[in-house]
């Protein structure tokens, strides 16, 4: 891929002595949007990062408007989703879950590309773009499906139009005044992503599912995020409270640094690809 660094010799260093702290452990991955940019969808923080214009729960929830717009943009953004492919980040941790490495995987992205390269024990953080909820009576409708019913109600919209995009799945641009968005077909109500806006709270009992996976593991392994918010630098304190030793994995500082046993300063790719697989 045409973004990938060449390792360093104190990166292979780190490589080598993350390697150590992590044999014979039981290990649980914590990932971010970093891991994804080689597939292509960009990075709100790191390298090749774009602008953050985050559509909030309460405004999604509160203003029709703000749903037209939402969900227009999202009609042009996600395809790039869609059709990314994972990378040798994603299959290096599937290749390390099915040698017994890495006994689970917790992840803030939405893009689905750790499942696409066959990991199994997945915990989606905050949920995933290829699935859509009902807000009242919680019916699933796959993205799929949504995109289809979008598609009839806006025959004109062009997709490709050289649009911006960004790793929550839509693209920069103005709604067309008269892009229309569907209602849920069990009950009329709103139709959202399944996945957590901002100012929106993870749901309790997937933390809750997370911090026990995480307290049955012996390391915790971030790779391609900053831990900016707290919902992904918790678990990264938590390991610390236990005394697990932590390997991060992400170009650039993150709010963990200062606990970890080991950083490396690295593409996740490359890095990932050696630090299990022999």
């Amino acid at each position: 891929m045409e973004n990938l660094e060449s390792l360093t010799a104190a990166a292979l260093y780190s490589i080598d002595y993350a390697r150590e702290k992590l044999a014979g452990k039981k290990v649980i991955a914590l990932t971010g949007a970093g891991i994804s940019t080689d597939s292509g969808i960009p990075d709100y923080r790191g390298q090749g990062r774009v602008a953050r214009h985050p559509m909030t729960f309460d405004t999604f929830m509160g203003s029709p408007a703000a749903q037209v717009r939402y969900w227009a943009r999202s009609y042009v953004g996600w395809s790039r989703i869609n059709e990314a492919k994972p990378n040798g980040g994603h299959f290096a941790l599937a290749a390390a879950e099915r040698l017994g490495q890495l006994s689970y995987l917790i992840t803030q992205n939405v893009d689905s590309l750790h499942q696409a390269a066959g990991s199994k024990n997945v915990i989606d953080l905050h949920g995933r773009l290829d699935t859509v909820r009902c807000m009242n009576c919680g019916a699933p409708m796959s993205r799929t499906s949504m995109d289809l019913l979008l598609q009839q109600l806006n025959p004109n919209i062009q997709k490709d139009a050289g649009h911006e995009f960004t790793p929550d799945g839509d693209a920069e641009l103005e709604a067309a005044a008269d892009f229309r968005i569907p209602a849920c077909p069990i009950c009329n109500g709103v139709l959202k992503p399944d996945v957590v806006f901002f100012g929106e709270s993870v749901p309790q009992s997937r933390v809750e599912n997370a911090m026990a996976r995480l307290d049955e593991a012996d390391a915790l392994l971030v790779a391609g995020t900053s831990l900016t918010v707290n919902s992904g630098l918790r678990f990264a304190r938590r390991a610390a409270r236990a005394g697990k030793p932590i390997v991060i994995v992400n170009i650039g500082a993150t709010k963990a640094d200062e606990l970890a046993a080991a950083k490396i300063e690295a593409n996740t790719s490359l890095v990932l690809e050696r630090l299990f697989i022999d």
